[in-house]
């Protein structure tokens, strides 16, 4: 009897063992943001584990994490984030001692390569630099990074590269991920430009700067943005500004984010000719897959051909 008991614990013993050495084999990543979670589920493979830290429908300007957060944080094997201009609330702990050796900062590693656009895009992107710089957040380059889908895959590369790091991690997989998402990637943008082309004569603007990338990168016309900072009431004079480039624009359009005030921006354009669309820079709505990323690229499209007169809601 006493042997049998042994030989059931034994059994019991390498189990525990065996499960547990499955449970430490999966990758438990975690992303700030919504928008970078879709970029990491096009490269991860199965066996990982990808969450997001910020809730739907909340602001990284202005998230306050919970505990329960905290916990994921500290549950999280790699983090994955945007930078300190973005994620203002993460930037302590992620460059401190406890998670910076598994925290890795997307934005820092596209500060070499966020100009090096194709010929086609140069004379855009040196007609907005002046206008772009001058919604930062604070110094220095906007870190509204994800809408840009020529820097997307610059991070997935970076992902990719990441993971391939991790214990027993399946690298052709990765690699079959990465060249997948590339071709899905190319073709959505070529796609989009074409759809976009009828709007190179309609004045856009935004509520912040978080479009500024998107529409840099397909040639669109920003004017103007009401709010320099999110975080911040803007001042009378700007609002002014703001009204008059409405007035004088061509079919203008502001483009609204469902993360801020709907009033405050209603109450500035009262009695404007101006037409209203929403996007989301944050992706709530889209489906966390490995074609999330490329459906958040179509999204921003489809609110952005809202703006044509013919689909106009005023």
């Amino acid at each position: 009897m006493r042997a049998q008991i042994i030989a059931l614990a034994l059994s019991l013993t390498t189990t525990t063992l065996l499960y547990s050495d499955n449970t430490l084999a999966d990758t438990r990543i975690l992303t700030s943001i919504k928008p970078l979670e879709l970029l990491v589920r096009t490269i991860a493979t199965e066996d990982m584990q990808v969450s997001t830290l910020v809730p739907p429908g909340a602001s990284p300007h202005n998230y306050s994490m919970t505990p329960s957060k905290r916990r994921e944080l500290e549950d999280s094997d790699v983090i994955f984030w945007a930078g300190p201009k973005m994620e203002t609330f993460l930037n302590r702990l992620l460059t401190g001692s406890e998670f910076g050796g598994r925290s890795i900062m997307l934005m820092e590693h596209d500060e070499d390569s966020e100009h090096d656009e194709d010929s086609e895009h140069a004379d855009s992107a040196d007609s907005h630099d002046e206008h772009s710089h001058e919604h930062d957040h604070g110094d220095g380059e906007d870190p509204h990074i994800w809408v840009d889908p020529h820097m997307a895959l610059t991070m997935a590369e970076t992902i990719r590269d990441t993971l391939a790091q991790r214990n027993m991690a399946d690298k052709p997989a990765l690699d079959a991920n990465l060249e997948a998402f590339r071709a899905s990637l190319i073709a959505k943008e070529q796609q989009i430009r074409t759809q976009l082309e009828p709007l190179r004569d309609t004045s856009l603007f935004a509520y912040h700067s978080a479009l500024t990338r998107f529409a840099e990168h397909y040639n669109l016309n920003i004017e103007g943005v009401l709010t320099l900072n999110p975080e911040l009431s803007p001042g009378a004079r700007h609002i002014a500004e703001v009204q008059s480039s409405l007035r004088n624009a061509n079919h203008p359009c502001l483009l609204t984010e469902p993360q801020f005030n709907r009033q405050w921006w209603r109450s500035i354009t009262t009695g404007l000719d101006v037409t209203f669309s929403t996007w989301d820079p944050l992706a709530t709505d889209i489906t966390a897959n490995p074609e999330g990323y490329v459906a958040f690229q179509q999204s921003i499209a489809d609110a952005v051909l809202k703006c044509l007169p013919e689909n106009a809601e005023h």
